[in-house]
């Protein structure tokens, strides 16, 4: 069984730069309070770490 990660947006891409944006849209997050479940990988990780300010993760599983 893969080890997954829960996260979550916290914060708006409202006035954010366009690659923080699409940062979040990678994640597969495009509104405030929405959770996605993903597979623990180091991209995953960097792209969560890019943008500590607009997500959070929750969980971690596996």
């Amino acid at each position: 069984m893969a080890k997954t990660i829960v996260v979550k947006q916290i914060g708006s891409p409202i006035r954010r730069p366009a690659e923080q944006r699409a940062t979040l849209i990678g994640l597969g997050l495009n509104k405030m309070h929405k959770t996605r479940e993903l597979e623990d990988t180091p991209s995953v990780r960097g792209m969560v770490n890019k943008i500590p300010h607009l997500v959070k993760i929750i969980e971690e599983r596996g």
